[in-house]
């Protein structure tokens, strides 16, 4: 193992590059914080290049080749970390990477639309993989996956599950003419209680800004909203969305 205790390290500076999106695009690789996450990334088959760990903690992390294990200190960690407190590990890996052709044989497809809130698009993560998701659909400009805050609050489920990112709508309209494709709209003509599902299915969701675009409602075969108080205007969008699909998914 070696050790590296400086802040002012090459590798200390180069990694910390990685909190911004245009050095991530660039290296293809991302930030893993803390031991559960690192975990579920090596388990999940992500390739890990070096892991930063606090001394005190190295034996934790011994499922993780010596060779990629670099000792360090607080001081190190708080400075790669973009946690208010830092974690006693951070390690870089490789970005996994998904295309539409990934697409062919998902029979529940979850989209989003123009999805900017990173924790929220990390819990839709890991809300879909709960609750059976075959893939995530990124349409339009949706926020980067592999931004550190998204990784966190998908905890570990965002290699669990193919994510595509596209951006023509012909391209949407190709893959999905044959799907049952669902709008999630507050003045939709059916209540979820009262939904049929028939595969294969794709269920929209737009951002909480704006809601789905008129181009993905015309697409749209059908529409879908949550029954609830007419005391509570909206529901967050994370939850909306775990509301919606574990009752269309599972």
């Amino acid at each position: 193992m070696q050790e590296i205790t400086s802040v002012n390290n090459d590798l200390v500076k180069e990694t910390c590059k990685l909190q911004q999106k245009k050095y991530r695009d660039r290296e293809n690789k991302f930030l893993l914080e803390g031991k559960k996450c690192i975990e579920e990334a090596y388990a999940a088959g992500v390739a890990i290049e070096y892991v930063f760990v606090l001394k005190d903690c190295a034996e934790q992390y011994n499922f993780i080749h010596n060779d990629k294990i670099i000792l360090t200190c607080e001081a190190v960690l708080k400075k790669i970390s973009t946690t208010d407190s830092a974690p006693d590990a951070v390690a870089v890996a490789v970005q996994k990477h998904y295309d539409k052709a990934g697409l062919s044989d998902a029979k529940k497809v979850v989209l989003l639309e123009n999805i900017k809130d990173l924790g929220n698009l990390g819990t839709i993560l890991r809300t879909s993989t709960a609750f059976g998701a075959d893939a995530v659909v990124l349409y339009g400009d949706c926020a980067d996956i592999y931004n550190p805050k998204c990784v966190r609050s998908s905890v570990g489920n965002l290699w669990k599950i193919p994510v595509v990112y596209i951006k023509q709508f012909d391209v949407l309209q190709n893959l999905f003419e044959s799907y049952e494709r669902i709008a999630t709209l507050p003045r939709a003509n059916c209540y979820l209680k009262d939904f049929k599902v028939c595969e294969p299915l794709v269920v929209m969701f737009g951002s909480e800004a704006d809601g789905l675009s008129g181009e993905l409602i015309d697409f749209a075969t059908k529409e879908v909203k949550i029954e609830m108080s007419s005391d509570v205007e909206s529901l967050n969008l994370s939850v909306s969305c775990a509301v919606v699909l574990y009752k269309l998914l599972i």
